[in-house]
This record gives C-alpha cells, structure tokens and sequence, in this order.
C-alpha cells in the first residue's frame, strides 16, 4: 500500500454547503455520491438510545447497496420521535430525487446536540445547492464540514494494486468528544472503486472496525449516532478478488481506519497527549480487552497523565477494579519504556523520575504485564484536561 496526496476516487463525487445549522455559520451540510452502482457496508453505534438516521441507515444498509450519503451537522435528530425519523426520510427523498436514484440507496448522517429537531427547511432549500457543487475535489471541504468540536478535519488516503488493477481508498472522518465507540460523536465515511461482492466486503468492514475505531476512547461515552460507513463502486474493474487480493485491501482498509481512529483520539477535546495502553498476559482474550479499557478509561489515570505524574497506583487501581484475573504480586507497568513496577511493588524512585520525564512528550504507551497467560490487546486514549471540561459545560450555551 501506498500513501498519497491525491483526496479523490473515481466514480465519486461530494460537495459540502452552510445551510445555517451551525450558529458560526461554517459548511455544515455535506454530500457523498456515486455515479455507479456500489456496494454498501455499514457498523452503528449500540448504544440503545439510537439517532433517527442511524434507525433509518441500519435498515437501508442490510440489502447492501449504496450510492448516497447526507450529512448534518449541528443538530443529532436523537431522540426526536416519530417526527426525526420522518425528516429523516424526506432528506433522504429529496436528495435521492435530485440525483436520480432510488431513496433506498440514500443514507442519512447527523451529529450534534441530542433532543432537538431537525431544521429541515434549512436543509431542503440547501439540498439544491449541494447537489449542483457535487466535484470530484470535494472531500476535503465534506471533512471540514463534518467537524463539530473536532480541532482539524480528518482524511486518510491509500492507493493499492490488485491483480494488476490500481484501486484507490479514501476515508473521512469527524470525532472530538463523547468517543467510545462500541460497534464517539463519531462518524465516519469510506469509499473507495476496488469491485468487491457484499459477502466479502461485511465481515472485513466489520474486523477492521473492531480493531481500529472499536479501540479507542477519548471520554468513556458512546454516542447514540456512531456510523462507519463504506462504498465499493467497482470502477477501479478488477476481476474476482483471491485471498491474497482481499488480504492486500483489507491492509489498506485496516491502515485507513486506524490512521482516522488515531486522529480522533488526538484531537479528544482538550487533549495535550495520545496514551496507547497495551496489556499483555491476559488469561483471556476479554480480560486483555476489559483490563486495556479500564485503564484507558480511567479519569485518574488520565489526569495523572495531563499532570506528567507517573502515578502508576492508579493505573493498579484501574485493573483491580476491572473483575479480571489478575494477581497483584505479578504486576509489571512501563511508562514509555521505564519499568515503574514490578511484583506489584515499585521498583524505585529514580525510575519514577525517569518515567516523568518521558510523560512530558505528546505521545506515550502504557504497558502492563499480567503474567496470567498469553492474552493482549490495546486501547488508544488521550489525557483528560481543563479544557475537557470547559468544552463539555459549555456545549448547548
């Protein structure tokens, strides 16, 4: 796989617009096409309070065929009723009508406040306009019109070859705060023209979901509008993908999602450091799991980070109180490479002053042995700081 700069895939279009859902008066509206018949996937957040375009698009997807996605920002259409899920379909509708396709191959996307109605006459009059500004050089300003307290707009781009066929990968994404997502606010968008049955394309999406976006946390809350979604319009004209081909673009998909993933643990809303946890010697494959999140989400742990202060007694406390097998006399923890316990116990104060000098950096890996078997896993989490909290009081007002 290669990197590169290009941001666009044949066969797809976008375009983004204001249609004044953001009181700063930024893009905010943002639209996804493809000219040709694609193949859809998609994962959704289950959490059990669940947005009308997330009810609306986890029912389009399952016949697997996708050509549109629209996209708000500043208003979730979460808990908005019978009434949320209807301006949903009438989005849908109208863009689907303006493209000439059917309303079936639309999805709708929306991320913002929880418990407001949608403006959708702000968002019918805008549709027009979307349409007509529909470019293959659009994505960059879908990206930028996606961001709600996100610091800077989030993009990952792969060209691959398969079978002597070059195919392009494009990934966008938006995800600052309420980010722990379980399938946050988190959305993201893939496309890309390598031709792929659904049948393949479902469980890789899926895999690499769950290793990518499935493994950060910024907050410990998952939204109730999380998506990932992704089309396969084909154009690229590869023949029947082998395994060695759908292992070639499932690193490119696993290398995309994990480049936005890591993005968004980044840019955790007041965030001044990335902390990767990793738990080895796990004596289960969910212990690995749980122990890795329970650190990861502990606002001690994560505060002690902000402070530059290796205080790994949280970091104990964490997986002491995480139900996993563990035995405390057989714990060991490095902070950046400096072994700051071991047997449970510290193993000096000189190593603690080392492991706070590392802490000054902006990134950092937490690593815990448990020595109970042969089990790990790893989360990717930010600090929790000031401005965290100011952000979040402030966020409606």
């Amino acid at each position: 796989m290669k990197k590169d700069n290009n941001y666009s895939v044949p066969g797809f279009l976008a375009s983004a617009v204001s249609a004044g859902l953001k009181k700063n008066g930024k893009m905010d509206l943002s639209l996804i096409f493809s000219q040709k018949k694609a193949v859809g996937a998609g994962v959704f957040t289950t959490n059990r309070v669940k947005a009308a375009p997330v009810l609306l698009s986890q029912e389009r997807i399952k016949k697997g065929l996708l050509r549109a996605v629209i996209a708000n920002t500043g208003c979730a259409n979460a808990c908005t009723g019978i009434q949320g899920l209807n301006d949903a379909i009438q989005t849908a509708d109208i863009v689907a009508k303006g493209l000439g396709i059917h309303p079936e191959e639309t999805v709708v996307a929306s991320t913002g406040v929880i418990g407001s109605y949608l403006p959708f006459n702000l968002i019918e009059k805008a549709i027009p306009n979307l349409i007509k500004n529909l470019s293959p050089d659009g994505f960059r300003s879908v990206a930028e019109a996606l961001m709600t307290t996100d610091s800077f707009p989030k993009m990952s781009y792969f060209k691959g070859n398969v079978g002597g066929c070059p195919f392009h990968l494009l990934g966008l994404a938006k995800g600052a705060g309420m980010i722990m997502p379980n399938m946050a606010t988190m959305l993201s968008f893939l496309i890309t023209d390598i031709h792929i049955d659904s049948e393949t394309l479902w469980p890789i999406f899926g895999s690499a979901a769950e290793c990518t976006f499935n493994r950060i946390t910024v907050d410990g809350e998952t939204s109730t509008n999380d998506m990932v979604l992704i089309m396969a319009n084909g154009v690229a004209g590869n023949t029947r993908l082998d395994r060695s081909h759908i292992k070639e673009f499932e690193r490119g998909l696993t290398d995309v999602m994990g480049e936005l993933a890591y993005m968004i643990a980044k840019d955790g809303e007041g965030a001044t450091k990335v902390i990767e946890i990793e738990v080895h010697g796990a004596a289960t494959k969910d212990d690995a799991n749980t122990a890795a999140r329970s650190v990861g989400n502990s606002n001690l742990v994560k505060t002690a980070v902000f402070g530059q202060d290796p205080n790994w007694g949280r970091i104990m406390a964490a997986l002491g109180s995480s139900g996993i097998k563990m035995e405390q006399d057989k714990v060991q923890i490095w902070i950046d490479g400096i072994k700051v316990v071991d047997g449970g116990l510290m193993t000096s104060e000189q190593e603690e002053r080392k492991a706070a000098e590392k802490m000054k950096n902006e990134q950092l890996t937490i690593t815990i042995n448990l020595n109970q078997g042969r089990w790990k896993d790893r989360i990717i989490t930010c600090d929790l700081t000031y401005d965290y909290i100011r952000i979040n009081a402030g966020y409606r007002t």
